[in-house]
């Protein structure tokens, strides 16, 4: 179930709020919890059992670090609260919870890759005349009963992957280390528990939610007229980047991206990467925006994911704005615990390389995916050893347009099918496609006015101007031009959320980029 299907607005949605606000005070999470479980089982059936394994494993590993800290202070009669909590016992709580929670999301999402990987390598190596049976096949008495197998024939079967586990190991995961470091005290009560997992606005595809920046709102959190409106706004406005401009550039730039290589001329490779630049960034932000106003309507009060990342004049400003959530969380789990940039140059560029090729990884098992990630990390490097005093003193534009062409450059490997493809591909926008590439799929068959239109609007959507005006109204006091800004925003959010419900009933083409990770 998605966000934007008329199953979920016209039908989930409203019986869950209506449960929610009717239902007593002290049963409201286990309403959140079991719709959450119902979304998330609309889809995905059988593969809920991973998720409740993740709730229920992490939460045991949350009370045993509670225990450990509760025997410490016995023991010393005070409590270091900047401190991790001591002992070996809770530093091998914290190595099992890691331990656990990449399992699950290695097994899930990574085994059928490295499977492949190795039969290929056996292969390349002479170690092997024939490739290896599917994995599927190997493990089949134990996940075939569960309902954890998929494919057309049983000889093929694969592991499936649950939709979001990235998203909600990452969570679970850093609410063990959340509670291991003292940053929020463990979760006693199950139910508040999973609904902090598997809570549905967030569950699928983030942002990356940490335990301790809504460890008092699961237990207590209020929901006021003016909260509800905004969150009803923020969804809005959420469901109309999905649906008005993310789908209709998703049209163009999926099309262009199923071209044979040699059939690809540079406007149409340039109109493919720049659609797909639109669709991906307000597919995801358009998702961020409806789970942060889903969750503002139910009291919740998520963090930002993003900040209009497409200004940014360098790549590491670029990464401060894009998918906030899970570049922060491997800032502080993963690049600071490495050592960050404490141990001298060399140090800090091998930490950013290693962060992200993880990244790279995270978003899929595939080398397009690590690629990216090596290619962002490289980037990051060059600013550091001096690209970036060089920018600074480059005119505003030249930075623009030195980010633009970097990310576009990097989407390519991110959306192309494999690195094969994504060379050509770059070969085509430079302008080195054979003579009669174009002469059968022109950008002409790709561009019509109602792309063109998605195009313009995402590009002034791409742009703060929305703040800036909201920072303008807030300064107008209560005169009529506030009143007036008021009643043409109501007016403009009604318009989108109507042409977004035809849209939505009218196209059976509504994917989710990030449903796959």
């Amino acid at each position: 179930m998605v966000f934007s299907s008329p199953i979920f607005l016209f039908l989930f949605l409203p019986i869950v709020l209506v449960l929610y606000f009717t239902i007593g005070r002290w049963f409201r999470n286990l309403v959140l919890l079991a719709v959450s479980l119902f979304f998330y089982a609309w889809g995905e059936q059988e593969i809920v059992l991973v998720m409740l394994a993740s709730i229920a494993g992490n939460f045991a590993l949350g009370l045993g670090l509670e225990r450990c800290r509760l025997s410490a202070l016995a023991r010393t009669g005070s409590e270091d609260t900047a401190a991790p909590i001591p002992g070996r016992r809770a530093k091998l709580l914290v190595a099992v919870a890691v331990v656990f929670n990449l399992g699950l999301l290695v097994a899930f999402k990574y085994a059928n890759w490295i499977w492949d990987l190795g039969s290929r390598t056996l292969l390349s190596l002479g170690l092997s005349e024939t490739p290896l049976p599917p994995i599927g096949r190997a493990v089949t008495p134990l996940l075939q009963p569960l309902g954890l197998l998929d494919g057309p024939l049983a000889d093929d079967w694969h592991i499936r992957l649950p939709i979001g586990i990235s998203f909600f190991t990452f969570q679970a995961m850093s609410y063990v280390i959340d509670v291991y470091r003292r940053d929020g005290p463990a979760q006693r009560n199950p139910i508040n528990f999973a609904v902090y997992i598997a809570l549905f606005p967030q569950l699928i595809a983030g942002p990356i939610v940490r335990y301790r920046d809504i460890a008092v709102q699961i237990a207590h959190r209020i929901v006021d007229r003016e909260g509800f409106a905004h969150g009803i706004r923020r969804f809005t406005v959420g469901l109309g980047k999905k649906m008005l401009v993310a789908n209709v550039a998703a049209v163009a730039s999926d099309a262009i991206f199923a071209l044979p290589e040699g059939q690809i001329d540079a406007p149409t490779a340039w109109l493919g990467i720049v659609c797909y630049a639109i669709q991906i960034y307000f597919d995801f932000s358009g998702y961020s925006d409806m789970a942060i106003g889903l969750g503002r309507m139910f009291g919740f009060h998520f963090l930002e994911n993003f900040n209009y990342p497409y200004i940014s004049q360098s790549i590491t400003e670029f990464w401060r704005r894009w998918h906030i959530s899970l570049s922060s969380w491997f800032r502080d789990y993963l690049y600071i615990p490495l050592g960050g940039n404490r141990g001298g140059p060399l140090r800090t560029y091998a930490n950013l390389v290693i962060v992200f090729f993880l990244c790279g990884l995270w978003h899929g098992a595939s080398g397009s995916f690590v690629f990216w990630g090596l290619f962002h990390g490289a980037f990051l490097v060059i600013e550091r050893i001096g690209l970036k005093r060089v920018l600074e003193r480059a005119p505003r534009v030249v930075r623009h347009v030195y980010l633009l062409v970097v990310v576009l450059v990097g989407w390519v490997f991110f959306n192309a099918r494999d690195l094969d493809f994504a060379f050509h591909f770059l070969g085509a926008m430079a302008g080195f496609a054979p003579e009669d590439a174009g002469s059968v799929h022109h950008a002409g068959l790709y561009l019509d006015s109602l792309v063109a239109t998605a195009l313009v609007a995402g590009t002034i959507g791409a742009m703060p101007w929305l703040p800036r005006l909201l920072a303008w109204r807030a300064d107008l006091g209560s005169g009529v031009t506030r009143l007036g800004l008021d009643a043409a925003g109501l007016v403009l959010t009604l318009a989108v959320l109507l042409l977004s419900a035809m849209e939505m009933t009218a196209s059976s083409y509504n994917p989710f980029i990030y449903f796959r990770f």
